[in-house]
């Protein structure tokens, strides 16, 4: 396995497959990832240790919706299993869940750093354990806090990003997966400037979509209930176009069907 670097443009590219492969199976892929947060959503409430759990399977979540992706794009129709590929038996089974943890940790950790600078009360609100009140966003502390944890959680992603694909498709040690990812979107931090700035884009002309589909329907209440469906679709094509990014940052000789190499949408 070596690492490739790629020119900007490829951050535009990853979002067109995410798009043109999201559109090949639209319903298998919208239900996965509105199961993919009814899993999340499930495992939080669970007695004391539900937040930790519900950090814990992300990584193995993420894998699925990118085995999923790989699956549309070689027009296959993903079942829901496949959404659990990485909780399967196996030798990177052990691997990932170590992953979790390691995800688990490092965002709390994230979260403690933020309660120095408004004794908590981000990390209340983000956990769900305190209303988010006007008053509260517009705190200075509030502020201050939500940038401390942006600052940190960034190189955070950095580190995670690859790493469950590399843990499940390329037998990498949970430590050695965050190492290679975080490298790999460093070496490629234009390209996924790119990226990220493209689907903040596509975002916020999503909201400006609600908005004017309930300005014609003569019912300015109905744009948040235009919204989220439509919000949830991007999500799940930004899910859905993570897949291309590890392919294109990793070149590797597996030839094997389960490998990322063989998703290659047009």
């Amino acid at each position: 396995m070596n690492l490739k670097i790629v020119p900007a443009s490829t951050g535009l590219k990853w979002v067109r497959q995410g798009m043109a492969t999201f559109w090949r199976q639209p319903l298998a892929l919208s239900g996965l990832f509105f199961l993919f947060m009814a899993g999340v959503s499930i495992v939080s409430i669970v007695p004391v240790l539900g937040s930790v759990l519900a950090l814990m399977v992300l990584p193995a979540l993420t894998l699925g919706m990118m085995a999923a992706t790989q699956m549309a794009s070689e027009g296959k129709l993903p079942m829901p299993s496949v959404l659990f590929v990485a909780f399967k038996a196996g030798p990177q089974r052990k691997a990932m869940l170590h992953l979790g943890g390691l995800y688990a940790v490092t965002f709390l950790t994230v979260m403690l750093v933020s309660t120095l600078a408004d004794g908590g009360t981000f990390a209340k609100v983000y956990f769900g354990g305190a209303p988010m009140t006007p008053e509260v966003v517009k705190a200075e502390s509030f502020q201050t806090a939500l940038w401390v944890s942006m600052l940190f959680y960034v190189p955070m992603s950095m580190m995670f990003w690859h790493a469950p694909a590399l843990v499940h498709w390329y037998s990498m040690p949970a430590i050695k997966s965050l190492f290679f990812s975080f490298i790999a979107c460093w070496r490629n931090l234009k390209a996924f400037t790119v990226f990220v700035f493209a689907w903040g884009v596509i975002f916020m002309l999503t909201g400006v979509l609600a908005l004017l589909i309930s300005s014609l329907l003569g019912n300015p209440g109905l744009t948040t209930a235009t919204f989220i469906p439509l919000a949830l679709m991007v999500a799940a094509m930004f899910f859905t176009s993570m897949l291309f990014s590890v392919r294109d940052c990793f070149a590797t000789d597996l030839t094997d069907e389960s490998s990322p190499q063989g998703a290659q949408p047009d």
